[in-house]
């Protein structure tokens, strides 16, 4: 039934990307386009080292089931033979955007949404002007990458140059289980709105012995349904993405069955352009917490959405 071709991009940052993991210079991300009756749809995935994918390996996957998209396989049975992941992340919106393509539909949501603006891991007083910079364009959510080093001090930084924005952290696995306790509360202290993946994902059920003084979101330890009965005792809220669900199918199902578990969910998106941030605007309306900001460190995009005073806009 398709037609289908898949090719990878590089799209330079503006400002090097600074997190636990280290630093990048670039978003390296996949492109799906398929077409049938005339009607053509895209998707995109960013791979992602941390979860064991690669440029070469997702172009591979992608590859091995553009024969069976060909022979009329429906989204259902891609479900099936794809396992989670950036891949089928790719397939899966590129098959929704022909749909709704076919369909005629202009947008997948409400015209806008809000989101956080990240600022990344640098010396505390960097930092607060980079908050500042931010704030007096309008953002009023902040989301601080921070390591295991300064926390406190970093955070106050930011605190005193931004007060009236809402301050959430992400600390990409990299802090321990000795002294959390403490530090969640100094956090709460300063008025932090949430707490992002502080342990490395399978060490993290220490989460489980203290009580929370502000709510902690599983992000890397988070990718499909099949991980919720391990995390709810741990945490109060999880990252959905579109890389790690492998696609608005199961995203969408994901934040359903968290929403009937009693647990929050925040919208993430990998380093991307606004394709992605497209295929993932219905999960907008079903999260606490939107970060959808990945478009906005590209030194150029592609079909760019708008951003500006903490919205984007679905263009």
């Amino acid at each position: 039934m398709f037609e289908g071709r898949c090719y990878a991009e590089s799209w330079p940052l503006r400002t090097a990307f600074v997190i636990s993991r280290g630093a990048r210079s670039e978003a390296r991300v996949v492109v799906v386009e398929l077409s049938a009756g005339g009607v053509a749809g895209v998707g995109e995935c960013t791979p992602y080292p941390r979860y064991g994918e690669s440029v070469e390996s997702v172009l591979a996957e992608i590859n091995s089931v553009l024969p069976a998209l060909s022979q009329g396989m429906s989204r259902a049975k891609l479900q099936e033979v794809m396992p989670a992941g950036a891949a089928r992340n790719a397939v899966d919106c590129a098959l929704e955007d022909w749909e709704r393509n076919k369909a005629g539909e202009v947008t997948a949501g409400p015209p806008w949404l809000p989101t956080v603006q990240t600022l990344v891991i640098d010396e505390p007083e960097a930092m607060a002007q980079a908050a500042r910079a931010v704030a007096d364009t309008g953002v009023s959510v902040l989301k601080l990458k921070l390591d295991r080093q300064r926390v406190l001090e970093r955070v106050a930084a930011v605190r005193a140059a931004a007060p009236e924005c809402q301050l959430v952290i992400d600390a990409n696995e990299s802090w321990v289980a000795q002294g959390l306790p403490a530090l969640c509360t100094s956090l709460a202290e300063q008025g932090v709105a949430m707490l992002e993946q502080p342990l490395p994902a399978g060490e993290d059920d220490f989460l489980g012995k203290f009580e929370h003084p502000l709510p902690i979101c599983a992000d890397e330890s988070c990718h499909t349904r099949a991980d919720l009965p391990r995390l709810k005792p741990l945490y109060d809220m999880v990252n959905i993405k579109l890389d790690k669900a492998g696609g608005i199918c199961e995203a969408l199902a994901l934040a359903d069955a968290a929403r009937i578990q009693g647990i929050e969910v925040m919208l993430g998106c990998m380093l991307c352009t606004s394709r992605a941030v497209r295929a993932a605007w219905p999960l907008g309306k079903l999260a606490r917490f939107v970060d959808l900001d990945g478009p906005t460190w590209l030194a150029k995009d592609v079909n760019p959405l708008r951003f500006t005073g903490g919205r984007v806009y679905w263009t």
